[in-house]
This record gives structure tokens, sequence and C-alpha cells, in this order.
């Protein structure tokens, strides 16, 4: 097997509180969020060796990815492939409002090329996040463990695209705040732990 990645799901932002969708909405953690950072922490400190650590550009995942590596002298490699699916103008709507005025994840299911006004597609999404995770496994030897900080959509339809080759199953995945999973890529794709937030 490829490098084995420890795929995190950013801590708690007050949007996930309040139901709306925040994509390339910059967020910082809540005081919620920032604790389940530091809990995850102390898990990996007790239980894992990580040899990198690779996070998307916005401040909720960076944040949470120092909080949770405080116990390494590891730098952080920020990635733009990593950022969480964008929506446009839609952005901070409730999902609520979403669902009954725009049918968005609908839209997207039916149609992986369908795009919010301003936004990406599950398509554009699953190749920039395919591509992302695919050079971390490059980068890294069999035997290595890479922690891999994220956003839920975005980890949802990469998880969909390795395990099915179908983006629009991503409605079948779902990662919780500082919820930890692990994926292999190759030589195929394989996931042994799914949304795990025993450690929180």
């Amino acid at each position: 097997m490829g490098a084995r990645l420890i795929l995190l799901r950013h801590g708690q932002i007050r949007a996930n509180k309040s139901g709306r969708w925040h994509g390339s909405t910059d967020s910082p953690l809540t005081w919620r969020g920032r604790t389940q950072a530091r809990r995850t922490g102390r898990h990996l400190a007790a239980t894992e060796t990580i040899d990198a650590v690779y996070t998307s550009p916005l401040q909720r995942c960076r944040t949470t990815a120092t909080l949770a590596t405080r116990h390494l002298d590891l730098a952080h490699t920020p990635m733009e492939g990593l950022q969480e699916m964008a929506i446009g103008e839609w952005e901070d709507l409730p999902f609520k409002v979403l669902a009954a005025e725009h049918q968005l994840t609908t839209r997207m299911t039916e149609d992986p090329d369908f795009c919010a006004p301003g936004g990406e597609s599950l398509n554009q999404v699953a190749h920039r996040m395919g591509h992302a995770l695919r050079e971390i496994d490059s980068q890294h030897d069999e035997g290595q463990t890479v922690l891999v900080v994220s956003h839920g959509v975005a980890l949802a339809i990469a998880t969909a695209v390795f395990l099915q080759n179908k983006p629009s199953a991503w409605t079948d995945y779902r990662f919780h705040n500082c919820s930890l999973s692990e994926l292999f890529i190759s030589p195929q794709p394989v996931m042994l732990g799914y949304n795990e937030t025993h450690h929180l």
C-alpha cells in the first residue's frame, strides 16, 4: 500500500451550528470547534506517528491543524485543492433555503456539472480534490502517515470518487466535525476507518 492518509474534518464553526453553507466563506472555529481540535490532538499524540500535515488554506482548517498537531514539530502545507466546495452567490444561505428554493443537493446529484451561480460543480470539486490527494500520496512512501485537514462536502465528494468512481454518490458519506477517517489511495483506494469521533 501507499501512504496512509488520515482525513480530518475541521472543528465546528458557527455556520455548522446554525445550518448554513460556508464553502469559500472563511469562518473561524467556535469555542467548541477549538475544543474538538485540541481533543483530536491529544488522541493523535497518543496513537499516531504523523510524518506530514496538509491543510486547506481556509482558517477553520489551518486552526484545526495547528491545535491538533501542537505536539509535532512539523510545518503545515496548505493546498488550494483541499478547500470546501464553493457555491458562489448562494454562500451563507441556510440549508433549508438551499433545499426548498434552489433544490441544491438534488440538482448537484442529478447533474454533476451543475453549478450554483458563481460556484463549483461536483465534477470540479472531484477533480481538484482527487488531484490534491493523489499529489499528497505521491510525495510520501509506503508506511508513512499523513494528516490531511479538509472539509465535510469536499471529503464526501473525494470519498465517493475514490471508492465508487461516482461524485454523485457524495450524499452516501458524512464527515462530522473533527472526525477521523483512514484512506489509502494506492495501489487501489480503500478506506479502513470512517468518520470516527470516539476521541471527542
